[in-house]
């Protein structure tokens, strides 16, 4: 349950912390048994430029505080969450008692509460999150990095004659979180990104579009405007003269940044919450054989500069390193702490916290660890098989693993990528097609919280014309 009050003056980001403790011991001196407080704040800057005029421009920021307070005794809490964006006296009082007040009308649970004070602790050191040069840069030259990557892509053929943008975006982040079991935290996060989306035209009519993109912490890691127009004009071209294909069952090969939908669907089905309502195939699993003996997958918190980096979780709990697969073995599931103590288990520290509501399941970085061949010679051992760069529709059921989704791409003949394919749908069940994973590519790369290699999953259906 959640209230919310209008938007008060600017607060120092020194002072943060000391209000998150002040509103965690004022909620307990108003009759609070425990009680935890989140503060959020960020800055955000987005444009797209289209055809070389700015079409969007955007600049904000953001500044909230949410308390969750448990009344009672351990094992039979009634709880309940507030927010705001006004820090005034009255803004936190009223944030305040509006939890309290939410918190007595609602059912007793259980397995409600705070985690053990013993299990609460932070990673310390530098991990590598927080740049001040994502905005170094004066909005002009924002813009013209966007600029420049689209009219890199654009300039690339003569058949590459509109565009959906090229767009560069920037934002920090800083998080605190107080609780009454004594722990406070807080640490600040940087992003910047720059991205491309031209489109192609034959001379018969035909469009097609594709995109590519650069995101990192820092500026000094992007890749040049140029580069990324470039990519984004190459994948967009190859997808020119597409086709459908007849309904057959072939090898199916994923791109990275299609395979990596694939890890999601795995954290779907060892996410806790999930589990412990029987809402995922891998219920009553663990130990068991769920994929191919070279599946291993890792969610990793821990990992320096990465987008799915924290020194702790949404619960005050470390992040740390959490093997959910090896060689093809279900070993975990991803827990926070209700789901843990429903499942009877101790957390993975991977909760999520917004502002509002309670914690949720969320990875840190999720991914599939990377084979011994390059993703050529994967393709090369493809006699005829299907490469996929697009997915289209959520066609998972994560209760009985059946897939279906519409997919574009490439055909491959003896090793090689050939034509352009589309309008077809590829599917199989994700039980059958984790343990058909027959190869693992070496181009694994982090452009976000969740990545995988290339991968060639066999047994699935195309149905096409």
């Amino acid at each position: 349950m959640s209230t919310a009050t209008p938007i008060s003056a600017p607060v120092s980001k020194t002072d943060l912390q000391q209000i998150a403790a002040d509103v965690v011991d004022r909620a307990l001196r108003a009759g609070a048994s425990e009680a935890e407080a989140v503060i959020r704040e960020g800055d955000e800057f987005s444009t797209l430029v289209r055809l070389g005029q700015v079409e969007t421009l955007k600049e904000s920021g953001a500044r909230g505080i949410g308390l969750r307070v448990f009344l009672g005794s351990s094992g039979s809490y009634r709880t309940a969450n507030t927010s705001t964006s006004d820090f005034s006296e009255a803004g936190l009082a009223h944030l305040i008692s509006g939890a309290i007040d939410l918190a007595q009308v609602t059912s007793q649970d259980p397995f409600a509460g705070l985690p053990e004070p013993g299990a609460m602790d932070q990673l310390t050191g530098d991990l590598d999150l927080y740049y001040e040069d994502v905005y170094g840069l004066p909005t002009a030259q924002r813009i013209e990095h966007a600029r420049r990557a689209e009219a890199a892509a654009l300039s690339a053929d003569p058949r590459l004659r509109k565009s959906d943008g090229g767009s560069f975006d920037a934002a920090t982040g800083h998080k605190v979180m107080v609780n009454s079991q004594g722990f406070a935290g807080e640490y600040r996060r940087s992003y910047c990104s720059i991205s491309a989306m031209p489109i192609a035209e034959t001379e018969g009519g035909g469009m097609q579009r594709d995109y590519w993109f650069s995101s990192a912490r820092t500026l000094a890691r992007l890749d040049s405007p140029e580069s990324i127009g470039a990519e984004a004009a190459r994948r967009t071209l190859r997808r020119l003269n597409a086709r459908r294909v007849p309904t057959q069952q072939v090898p199916i090969v994923f791109a990275p940044e299609i395979a990596r939908s694939i890890i999601s669907n795995i954290f779907e089905a060892a996410n806790g919450d999930s589990v412990y309502r029987g809402a995922s195939f891998w219920a009553g699993q663990l130990g068991q054989q769920v994929a191919s003996p070279n599946v291993t997958v890792i969610d990793d918190g821990t990992l320096p500069g990465l987008f799915g980096t924290a020194p702790f979780d949404g619960e005050g709990l470390p992040t740390r390193r959490t093997v959910v697969v090896q060689n093809g073995v279900l070993k975990n599931y991803l827990l926070n702490t209700y789901t843990g103590r429903k499942l009877n288990m101790p957390s993975t520290g991977n909760a999520s916290r917004g502002l509002a509501g309670t914690p949720g399941i969320g990875a840190g970085n999720l991914f599939m660890e990377k084979g011994s061949i390059s993703a050529e010679q994967l393709l090369a051992d493809v006699k005829t098989g299907f490469y996929v760069t697009e997915l289209m529709g959520f066609g998972v059921n994560m209760v009985t693993g059946d897939y279906s989704r519409g997919a574009a791409g490439l055909w491959i003949e003896n090793g090689e990528l050939t034509f352009a394919v589309e309008e077809v749908t590829i599917a199989g069940n994700l039980k059958e097609m984790l343990n058909n994973v027959t190869a693992i590519a070496d181009d694994l790369e982090f452009r976000g919280a969740v990545a995988s290699p290339t991968l060639r999953i066999d047994g699935m259906t195309i149905a096409g014309k």
